[in-house]
């Protein structure tokens, strides 16, 4: 999400701005894979969201993170004894570089199809690491699946935070009880970002609503996001190990994925009212 990173939105153009050749040593903190339920693990660093799910005919990555992240996420995967090459489709969050920036490395690692939403596209191929272009396979449309291996993700647009910010859910098995897992892409208002009267991104305010009605009428039981701080992952990572494989899932949160959405959507109303009156 690169909170501050920016003065204007131009959301079109974050991917390519040079903040992305900068250390980013403080978003590859690493942090320990594990497993959250079902067949869903967590391969992000101490902040960044990425998340592979495993299945008979190979596995689903949500999220290369940036370009110098994938050697992370390829470490905890192979610490989790899968196979890394095993990866067949890379799906992402969002077009900002600390989501999918990744992308073209993983693919020639692994040879991944890599999906993108429609809006996101323009975005998405101006991130270009290295020069090298960034790969899309699929473009996604609001509503699609994604299938492999008996697992099934859909792709729910969630605009705002992008024009084609992607909120992914898929139902998981676990022990003798199906959840509803949502992984967020991301409803927040970064610092900058110009609610009123954005040039480069005229319905903003409109799409932000869009966005929080559809994340308000998808069910979830599971809560996850492309950052870790969103869901309270370090904390719930904690609980988990304490209470170990056969106690309470902490990531069982739909209280906290409501709470998550009130406390969004109560910054966005202050910061586009706060953008109105100074517009007059």
């Amino acid at each position: 999400m690169l909170a501050g990173a920016m003065r204007l939105v131009p959301l079109v153009l974050f991917a390519a701005i040079p903040l992305l050749a900068q250390d980013h040593s403080a978003f590859n903190k690493p942090f320990p894979a594990f497993k959250i339920m079902g067949n869903i693990y967590y391969v992000g660093t101490d902040d960044l969201g990425s998340y592979l799910i495993t299945t008979p005919d190979g596995d689903i990555l949500i999220n290369s993170d940036f370009d110098d992240t994938v050697p992370e996420i390829k470490a905890s995967v192979e610490k989790l004894g899968f196979k890394f090459t095993d990866i067949k489709i890379l799906l992402g969050s969002h077009a900002h570089g600390d989501h999918m920036d990744g992308d073209a490395r993983l693919k020639e690692l692994t040879g991944a199809q890599v999906m993108v939403m429609e809006q996101d596209v323009p975005a998405i191929s101006k991130m270009t690491p290295g020069g090298k272009p960034h790969p899309i396979d699929r473009v996604l449309h609001d509503g699609d699946e994604v299938k492999l291996g008996g697992t099934t993700l859909v792709a729910h647009l969630t605009p705002g935070h992008t024009k084609g910010c992607t909120t992914w859910t898929m139902k998981v098995q676990d022990g003798a009880k199906t959840y509803n897992v949502l992984i967020l892409g991301s409803i927040g208002v970064n610092p900058g970002y110009v609610l009123v009267g954005n040039k480069d991104y005229p319905q903003i305010a409109d799409d932000y609503v869009r966005g929080f009605k559809t994340l308000r009428s998808l069910p979830c039981d599971v809560f996850l996001g492309s950052h870790g701080r969103f869901f309270n992952m370090k904390e719930k990572y904690a609980k988990l190990e304490q209470v170990g494989p056969n106690g309470p899932n902490p990531f069982i949160d739909p209280a906290g994925y409501k709470a998550h959405l009130d406390l969004q959507e109560k910054n966005f109303k202050e910061k586009l009212g706060e953008q109105q009156r100074a517009s007059k």
